[in-house]
């Protein structure tokens, strides 16, 4: 796949100006959804695009994705735009088939500890060197989630961003707490550059506006961001999705916080 004149996520310890959001739907649910935000992305200049193939959801009779076929809608829908996509590799068995079809392997919080797949990403990606988005788990510690990435390291490939999505805490307000402190902390500890996920702290998405720029003003090199073209009807965390209309509004108003830390949404 080729993707000219589109700015990288940097490797480790090369940290830039730029901010980057990974934008999309919570779950691929047919190429029409999956084109009309992949559009809005594209006219807004970004250079990502996410959504789920294949979704671990905490009920087994829930939406479970479409698979290979949202690979495939993720592929040609990267193409067509000329956008970078990034989805979530589940099981080590889908390793190979995830890394044929994008261009980022994301690692949810579920497999925050599950070590063999963690090994298995950094052995199919040590060649390309694909950008590796790894989440922090409900409980994990930022000293576990920093000991974790030598699972991914140590078999080829440095090239992690670390995403802090929510931790849980005895507050019901937000789906989950989302640990802000977590950007300084890790960028103290590592080299590592860091993503904050606002959608699944939030859980509702009135709250996601102010939970994105709280990331950027706290110094996140990246944003996910999850948007799809009609919420109510989506086959997956619905509540917490913008429309493009709010992406877009919500895009504008980083922008200029950014501006003012002298840096810029890519």
């Amino acid at each position: 796949m080729s993707h000219e004149n589109i700015p990288q996520i940097p490797d480790l310890g090369q940290r830039t100006d730029e901010i980057t959001i990974y934008a999309g739907p919570c779950s691929v649910e047919s190429a029409e959804q999956f084109d009309e935000v992949a559009q809005c992305v594209k006219d807004l200049g970004l250079h990502w695009v996410r959504g789920g193939a294949f979704k671990p959801r905490t009920n087994p009779h829930s939406f479970q994705g479409l698979g290979e076929e949202a690979l495939k809608i993720m592929r040609d829908a990267g193409e067509r735009y000329g956008l970078l996509t990034l989805t979530e590799v589940m099981d080590s068995a889908h390793c190979d088939l995830v890394h044929s079809y994008v261009d980022g392997l994301q690692v949810g919080a579920r497999n925050f500890q599950n070590f063999s797949l963690l090994k298995k990403i950094g052995q199919v990606t040590a060649d390309s060197h694909k950008m590796v988005l790894y989440k922090r788990g409900f409980a994990g510690t930022v000293a576990e989630w920093l000991a974790a990435c030598d699972y991914i390291s140590d078999c080829g490939n440095d090239n992690i961003v670390l995403c802090e999505r929510g931790i849980r805490t005895f507050e019901t307000a937000t789906r989950f707490t989302l640990d802000i402190a977590a950007v300084p902390v890790i960028h103290k500890q590592s080299l590592f550059p860091v993503c904050i996920d606002v959608s699944h702290p939030a859980g509702q998405r009135d709250l996601v506006p102010s939970l994105a720029k709280a990331a950027v003003a706290a110094g996140a090199d990246s944003l996910m961001i999850e948007v799809h073209p009609n919420p109510p009807s989506a086959l997956s965390d619905g509540p917490q999705q913008l429309t493009p209309a709010q992406f877009e509004t919500l895009v504008g108003e980083l922008r200029q916080i950014a501006e003012v830390l002298g840096k810029r949404i890519v």
